[in-house]
């Protein structure tokens, strides 16, 4: 139950929008357990943001799953985001963050896992 929510300061068609879902799919086995299969990926374009007080192209990408990952999995998925953001939108890794949030509760189709 992968959650990963890309925002960013530049423009982002609709192909690119498109691209980054399938890319980042691809990317999520990186993550022991982790599928496609049950990823939710939300892009926001053009969002007021700033790194190191210039708002030269940036983003953030927030990744939250259900349970944990190791450190090297969390590090393999890190040069992944940032290889698709680069290759997909000319975002320069060094002006990407990437933060991980870790939960032992996720809520689906009424439930909880």
């Amino acid at each position: 139950m992968p959650y990963i929510h890309v925002q960013t300061n530049v423009p982002v068609t609709a192909a690119e929008a498109d691209t980054l879902k399938t890319r980042l799919g691809q990317a999520i086995p990186a993550l022991p357990g982790k599928s496609e299969k049950w990823l939710m990926v939300r892009v926001e374009s053009e969002c007021a943001m700033w790194f190191a007080g210039s708002d030269d192209p940036c983003a953030m990408a927030e990744v939250a799953v259900y349970g944990g990952a190791p450190s090297e999995a969390y590090e393999a998925m890190t040069a992944r985001i940032c290889e698709i953001l680069d290759s997909v939108l000319s975002l320069s890794p060094g002006r990407v963050y990437v933060k991980y949030s870790e939960t032992p509760d996720w809520g689906w189709n009424g439930g909880n896992f």
